[in-house]
């Protein structure tokens, strides 16, 4: 890395030219897709979401496992608004229902990849990593 490729990659998060895709585990009933849009510290913000597998829990009634991909990179983005529309991640301190706080495993939200065009060589680049064993467990017919 040089300082000036270091400003590049910058100059790309702020531009939005990197699209970022992140997992989470939802609680409650969900729609299968949607978008969610709402202005975070007064500045709009929107992600899209599809729900990739639901389950019947006894404890939360409904887990989802959710794909998110921010188009706008507030703090908390992801967190505020599934809370908002009143399905906050599992093992949310902040943001999640006081009655439904799994204590323990910490928070059900994984960054699974980055994908952008390299900003001097053009090539198209695609990071990713899988989420960790608790959401295999929770969702082991999913192949991440």
């Amino acid at each position: 890395k040089t300082s000036s490729t270091v400003i590049l990659l910058n100059k790309l998060f702020e531009n939005r030219e990197i699209q970022k895709t992140y997992y989470a585990v939802a609680i409650g009933k969900m729609t299968s897709k949607g978008s969610m849009t709402a202005p975070i510290d007064n500045k709009l913000s929107f992600t899209s979401y599809e729900v990739m597998e639901q389950e019947v829990s006894e404890k939360f009634d409904y887990l989802n496992l959710v794909k998110l991909i921010p188009e706008s990179g507030r703090k908390h983005q992801l967190r505020k608004h599934l809370a908002e529309q009143g399905n906050p991640i599992l093992g949310d301190p902040l943001y999640g229902n006081k009655g439904k706080i799994l204590k323990g495993n910490g928070l059900y939200l994984h960054a699974y990849s980055l994908a952008f065009t390299h900003p001097i060589t053009k090539e198209k680049l695609l990071f990713s990593a899988s989420p960790t064993k608790k959401f295999t467990r929770l969702f082991p017919k999913i192949d991440f």
